[in-house]
């Protein structure tokens, strides 16, 4: 039984859950929308909303923050500078998932997770 579970396993080690979530913050920040499975962009949902979080502040310390967890240093410059000071006024929900299709290969339902 999964009483009290917080997260999702997704099938992955920790190391790679680790670095999934890292590779899929990095694409949401570059592009703006990905599509990915719904319970990876649910799971996603939950990760990129502490980062924004975390850099809406814009200090030096938040940029630490950051990098330590994306260690991409375009994607944690463009969320410090670009996107995390349009949601200086909003309260959490930064982020929008919309079911789109079911995959043709092993019938998975897919969702575009988005930067509202």
């Amino acid at each position: 039984m999964r009483h009290g579970k917080d997260y999702r396993k997704l099938g992955r080690t920790s190391s790679h859950r680790k670095a999934l979530l890292k590779n899929l913050s990095i694409a949401l920040i570059e592009h703006g929308k990905i599509e990915t499975s719904v319970f990876k962009a649910k799971e996603l949902q939950s990760y990129i909303e502490r980062l924004i979080t975390t850099a809406r502040v814009g200090d030096f310390n938040s940029h630490r923050a950051v990098f330590a967890l994306l260690q991409h240093k375009v994607a944690t410059k463009k969320l410090i500078a670009e996107i995390a000071p349009k949601y200086k006024e909003r309260n959490g929900g930064y982020t929008r998932i919309q079911r789109t299709r079911i995959r043709r290969g092993d019938a998975s339902v897919m969702a575009i997770i988005e930067l509202v």
